[in-house]
């Protein structure tokens, strides 16, 4: 998914920099680590542990909301399709492949890829050149 790079990444990347970076004379209010000068008690380490911590919370969170969405939609709809469709691909779905690309000679075909039934005719705009330039229908 394009969210994964955007968010996972940058998000997890942001929070261990931040636990790597960490001022030492903050982590000492926020731990009560008493030597903080000179970064000797280690309290940027302690903020990269607590960093992934969160981490690891945040991804297991979206596993299982996830999980629980993917079986909830499941009794509703199936999320998979037959093993038929599968193999017929795109065809199976929409009536026409998704790229044809290697001249396999598919055609569109209005009576499946439009939504005017096959006894109504359809109407045909022409381009009017009189006043106004208003499109007329046939």
């Amino acid at each position: 998914m394009a969210i994964f790079h955007t968010h996972a990444i940058a998000g997890s990347l942001g929070g261990i920099l931040t636990g790597i970076f960490a001022e030492p004379k903050l982590c000492r209010i926020f731990y009560l680590v008493p030597d903080f000068h000179n970064n000797r008690a280690g309290a940027g380490f302690k903020q990269l542990g607590v960093q992934l911590l969160g981490i690891l919370f945040v991804v297991f969170t979206n596993v299982i909301m996830t999980s629980i969405i993917c079986v909830v939609i499941k009794f509703v709809v199936p999320l998979r399709l037959s093993e038929e469709q599968l193999s017929t691909g795109d065809d199976a779905i929409h009536g026409e492949e998704a790229y044809a690309l290697w001249g396999d000679g598919e055609k569109y075909q209005s009576r499946h890829n439009s939504f005017y039934t096959a006894d109504q005719e359809i109407p045909q705009s022409t381009k009017s050149a009189g006043a106004g330039g208003q499109v007329e229908m046939a």
